[in-house]
C-alpha cells in the first residue's frame, strides 16, 4: 500500500481552508439569524459536482461519519445542559421524543401517501427521517433567543433524546425488517434500546464523575479529554449491548455536565469546540454527497408539498398529543410546534436507506434535503419574531458568577477560580461579608492582571478573579454561598 504524502497535503489544505471559511460564516449566519447549518450545506454543494468538482458518493461512509458527528453534538449539548432547567420539562421533553415522534411519523405517512401518492414503504420512511428535531439547530438557535426554562429544557430533551427511537425505526424499515416482526416485537425493541441506553448512559456518567471527582491529572488539558472519552465509551458501549448509544451519549454527557467536575468550564468549552468542527464536517460531507442534477421541479414540489404536512399538521398533532403528560398554555406550546427545527439529523437518517440500497432512497435523500433547507430558511429566522408574536419571549439573564474548580488532592480540597461578572452584586462586598463555610477562604485577588493578597476590609469589584480554597466537603456550600452573594449582595440571607 502505497502512502501519498503530497495528497495528504492537499487534503489538510483544502480542509483547513474550508474550516475557517466556515467559521468565519459564522459570523455571517449570526448577522442574518440563518443557521450557519445552511452556509455549511451550500458550502458542501459548491465543492461538489456541480461546483469544483469534487466527487463524493460513498453514502456508508457517510453514513458512519454522520453518526460519529452526531455523537460530539449529542455530547456537547449534554454537557452543557443545565440539569435544574431540564428537569421541570423533563416529562414534555421525553413525551415529545417517543410519543411525539410515533405521531409524526404516522400523520407524515398518512399524508403524503393518500395527498402525494407515495408508496406506503417511501411514505413511512419519510415520516420517520423527517419526524426527529435536530440537537445541534436546537442547540444553537435557541440558545440565542430568550425563553423561558421549561420550553428552552423541553426542546433541549427533546431533540436529545428523539434520535435513539428514531434510528431503530429507520433501520427496522430501510432493511426490511419491520415487516418481518409484529408490532409488539418492534415496539419492545425500540423500548429496549431506548431504556437500555438511558441506563447504560447512567452508569457511565455516574462512574466516570466519581472517577473524574477524586482523580488529579497532571495536566488541566487531560479533563476535557477524559470527559470526552467517557461519552464515547457510553455510545460505544450501548451500541455493543445492543442499545441506544445515541440515548446513552446524552445521558451520559447530562450526568458529566452537571457534576461539578474538576475543569468544568474548560471542558465545556472544548467540547463546544468539538461540536462546532463536527457541525462543520457534517453539513459540508452532506452537502457534497447531494448531485444538484437530479434535483428538478418535482423534487422541489414535493418537499415542500411534504414539509407542509410535517410542520402545519403532524408537528402541531405530535405536540398536543404529547403535552397530555405536561400540560402548557396554548400559546406555549404552538411555540415549540415552531420550534421543531430540523437540519443535519433527518439528512443523515436519509443516509440509512441510501446505504441499503432501498427503494427511491436517492429520490427519499433529495427531498429531505430540500426539505431541511427551505423550512430551515422559514422556522430558524422568525424564531425571536414567533416567540415575540406568542408573548413566550423573556429577557436574559447573564450570569453574574463563573466557577471553575481544580483539586488539591493532598488536603482533601478544590481550588476554585471566580469571576465576578459586570452584572454580579458581589461588587462592593468586602472579602469577610462573604462569610464563606468553615475552612473555605479567598487565598489570592487578581485585579487587573496584578495579584493581591486579601484581607477582611478588601473591597471586591467587577472584573476581580478569586481563587478561593474550599475543603471538599463544603465545597457545595461555598459555591452556593458564592451564588447568593453574586446575586442579592452582601444581606444574602443574612439571618440563617
Amino acid at each position: 500500500m502505497n502512502f501519498d504524502v503530497h495528497q495528504l497535503d492537499v487534503f489538510v489544505l483544502w480542509g483547513s481552508v474550508v474550516t475557517f471559511l466556515a467559521i468565519l460564516a459564522v459570523r455571517v449566519s449570526s448577522r442574518t439569524r440563518l443557521p450557519s447549518l445552511l452556509l455549511y450545506l451550500l458550502m458542501g454543494v459548491a465543492l461538489g459536482e456541480a461546483g469544483l468538482g469534487i466527487g463524493f458518493e460513498d453514502a456508508e461512509l457517510a453514513h458512519a461519519l454522520g453518526f460519529a458527528a452526531l455523537v460530539v453534538i449529542l455530547a456537547e449539548g449534554g454537557l452543557t445542559t443545565s440539569w435544574p432547567d431540564l428537569r421541570q420539562s423533563i416529562r414534555l421533553g421525553l413525551s415529545l421524543a417517543t410519543v411525539g415522534v410515533a405521531v409524526s411519523v404516522l400523520v407524515v405517512a398518512a399524508g403524503t401517501h393518500y395527498l402525494l401518492g407515495f408508496e406506503w414503504e417511501t411514505a413511512v420512511l419519510l415520516g420517520a427521517v423527517t419526524s426527529p428535531t435536530d440537537a445541534a439547530a436546537v442547540f444553537s438557535v435557541l440558545r440565542v433567543v430568550p425563553l423561558p426554562k421549561r420550553l428552552t429544557g423541553a426542546l433541549e430533551a427533546e431533540s436529545g433524546l428523539n434520535d435513539a427511537p428514531t434510528i431503530v425505526l429507520v433501520t427496522l424499515i430501510a432493511t426490511g425488517a419491520l415487516s418481518d416482526h409484529g408490532l409488539a416485537y418492534n415496539g419492545g425493541l425500540i423500548a429496549y434500546e431506548l431504556l437500555a441506553g438511558t441506563a447504560l448512559g447512567l452508569a457511565t456518567g455516574f462512574a466516570g464523575a466519581w472517577v473524574m471527582r477524586r482523580l488529579a491529572l497532571p495536566s488541566s488539558g487531560l479533563y476535557p479529554l477524559a470527559v470526552m472519552a467517557l461519552c464515547f465509551m457510553a455510545y460505544s458501549g450501548s451500541s455493543v449491548a445492543h442499545a441506544s448509544g445515541f440515548a446513552a451519549v446524552y445521558v451520559a454527557a447530562l450526568v458529566l455536565g452537571n457534576s461539578e467536575l474538576p475543569h468544568g468550564s474548560a471542558t465545556r468549552s472544548f467540547a463546544e469546540g468539538l461540536a462546532w468542527l463536527a457541525q462543520i464536517g457534517l453539513f459540508v460531507m452532506l452537502g457534497l454527497l447531494l448531485s444538484p442534477a437530479r434535483i428538478d421541479v418535482g423534487t422541489v414540489a414535493f418537499a415542500v408539498a411534504s414539509g407542509l404536512v410535517l410542520t402545519l399538521v403532524a408537528r402541531p398533532v405530535s405536540v398536543a398529543v404529547s403535552a397530555l403528560v405536561q400540560p402548557l398554555p396554548p400559546r406555549e406550546l404552538a411555540f415549540i410546534s415552531w420550534a421543531g427545527l430540523r437540519g443535519a439529523v433527518p439528512i443523515v437518517l436519509a443516509t440509512i436507506p441510501l446505504a441499503e440500497g432501498s427503494h427511491d432512497a436517492e429520490d427519499l435523500f433529495d427531498i429531505v434535503f430540500v426539505m431541511v433547507v427551505v423550512y430551515t430558511l422559514v422556522t430558524g429566522p422568525t424564531l425571536p419574531l414567533a416567540a415575540k408574536v406568542l408573548r413566550v419571549a423573556r429577557r436574559s439573564e447573564p450570569r453574574g458568577l463563573e466557577i471553575e474548580a481544580a483539586p488539591l488532592e493532598r488536603i482533601a480540597a478544590d481550588l476554585l477560580q471566580i469571576t465576578i461578572a459586570p452584572t454580579s452584586k458581589m461588587h462592593g462586598v468586602e472579602v469577610g461579608e462573604l462569610r464563606l463555610p468553615p475552612g473555605s477562604s479567598v487565598s489570592i485577588i487578581i485585579r487587573d492582571g496584578e495579584t493581591l493578597v486579601p484581607e477582611r476590609r478588601t473591597v471586591l469589584k467587577h472584573g476581580d478573579e478569586l481563587l478561593v480554597v474550599a475543603p471538599r466537603k463544603h465545597r457545595a456550600q461555598t459555591e452556593e454561598r458564592l451564588r447568593q452573594v453574586s446575586a442579592k449582595g452582601r444581606l444574602a440571607q443574612w439571618l440563617r
